[in-house]
């Protein structure tokens, strides 16, 4: 839980707080004392605490000005003295910014994150007549919103015809040779229909005619019939707005080292450097891409990914089984090796002591019982630790709350073999220990055992 003490005021309606904002003398008070006799509770006058508790926002006051308001000309009033309202706690679904000026129309709803949580926020001159009536006609307007919201979701998961009806369409698209073709064969393994280079003016037909699976994998490049960024990108801007698809964009991308490699090992033409070197056709195709690289829900990088990696992420953010807790996936990487591009979060363990200096633990890797003693041995390991599980117990359930499926949490260090091994074990078992599904894997771990190999 964190914690914030803000200059504010705050106030509320059947146990919903606004924060009335504004320097000293801008009418906080005024407004809140009006808001008072209206009906609503004080929770806090001039300084109000702030904490964030399950991705929630909630207000509170400061134990030395419980129920206490100021009132020009009268002083500091305590509003239970005098049969008014007081609440100690309450989530705040509102941000107000107290302003001098007329507003000549009803404040818009705007949004803010106050403490990492997006707030609806509008501006008002408390000193109108109207100042109140606009107030509570925005927390009407919230609560309709709210509800109306409530009611689409739960008409939704009420209607098996509708759900049934659903189309989960994922595009497939990226640089030729990052593995679109693999991918397509995954999510086929994964339930879903596919369907490589449908020439663009038939997708949505295909889609509307509701002849084909539930979900549908289509891929699209280069060698589309009609493929150009543009149409490509109002293709699917249509196909988003259907009723009854569930749109998820996948660009697979790699690097040109590992493209050229690719490309040159199976004797395949580059299609847009029929009559040039690879790596030409390569920068040309990534220019074409780049807006609809930019548009992709997902972007993955499978320069080092090894094929059951490749299969746990695509699983793990295309799944067709009911949506349940968020999964975690964790992998140790080096950082000669480069950065695990699909990752959300990255941590560098590189400040550790590391093993590769210790003769006896150099050929070992971060598996092994002796290197993990010496790893956790650090001063500085238990501190990071601590720190670690205390960020992601308070990031991971935001994340979940915001929809995300999957989540990638890359632990990295100069060899990928003995410290990030080691931590990454720590933080699989101690997510699986909290109840987060995670699964966990060691990028560079093979390779580097390779290349010492080699060195020997």
């Amino acid at each position: 839980m964190t914690e914030n003490l803000i200059h504010a005021t705050s106030v509320a309606c059947n146990g919903k707080a606004v924060l009335l904002r504004g320097p000293s003398g801008a009418g906080k008070s005024d407004l809140a004392l009006r808001l008072v006799e209206k009906g609503w509770a004080l929770v806090s006058d001039d300084q109000t605490r702030l904490d964030v508790t399950d991705a929630e926002l909630f207000a509170s006051p400061p134990q030395t000005i419980v129920g206490q308001i100021e009132a020009r000309g009268l002083g500091i009033v305590d509003l239970r003295q005098h049969g008014h309202q007081v609440l100690d706690r309450a989530e705040v679904v509102l941000l107000v910014d107290l302003v001098s000026k007329v507003i000549d129309r009803m404040p818009e709803l705007e949004a803010e994150p106050l403490l990492g949580v997006m707030l609806p926020r509008i501006s008002i001159n408390p000193f109108e007549s109207s100042a109140v009536a606009k107030l509570e006609l925005a927390m009407e307007t919230l609560a309709s919103l709210t509800v109306a919201a409530a009611a689409s979701v739960e008409e939704a998961a009420a209607d098996p015809q509708s759900r049934a009806n659903e189309v989960r369409l994922a595009v497939v698209t990226g640089i030729s040779g990052a593995g679109r073709s693999g991918a397509l064969k995954l999510l086929e393994d994964l339930g879903y229909e596919a369907i490589d280079n449908l020439p663009l003016n038939l997708i949505q037909t295909t889609v509307e005619a509701r002849s084909l699976a539930p979900a549908v994998a289509i891929g699209l490049d280069i060698r589309t019939r009609g493929f150009s960024a543009g149409p490509v990108l109002q293709e699917l801007a249509d196909l988003e707005a259907m009723a009854g698809v569930k749109l998820r964009i996948l660009f697979l991308d790699c690097g040109d080292e590992v493209l050229e490699r690719r490309f040159t090992e199976t004797r395949r033409r580059h299609p847009l450097a029929l009559d040039r070197p690879v790596a030409d056709g390569i920068a040309a195709e990534r220019r074409l891409l780049d807006p609809l690289r930019s548009r992709a829900d997902l972007v993955l990088d499978t320069t080092n990914l090894k094929l059951p990696e490749f299969r746990q992420v695509l699983a793990g953010h295309f799944t067709l089984e009911e949506a349940g807790d968020m999964a975690v996936f964790v992998t140790s990487f080096s950082y000669r090796e480069g950065l695990p591009r699909e990752a959300d979060l990255v941590f560098d363990v590189r400040f550790l002591a590391n093993p590769h200096y210790q003769e006896a633990l150099r050929p070992l890797t971060g598996l092994d019982e002796t290197v993990r003693r010496y790893v956790v041995s650090d001063q500085g390991f238990k501190g990071f630790t601590d720190n670690l599980a205390r960020l992601l117990a308070g990031l991971l359930p935001r994340y979940r709350k915001e929809g995300k499926s999957y989540l990638t949490l890359a632990i990295g260090c100069t060899g990928g073999r003995h410290r990030s091994v080691v931590v990454a074990e720590w933080l699989a078992n101690w997510l699986n220990f909290e109840g987060w599904s995670a699964t966990l894997a060691h990028r560079d771990l093979e390779r580097q055992e390779g290349l010492a190999a080699e060195r020997r």
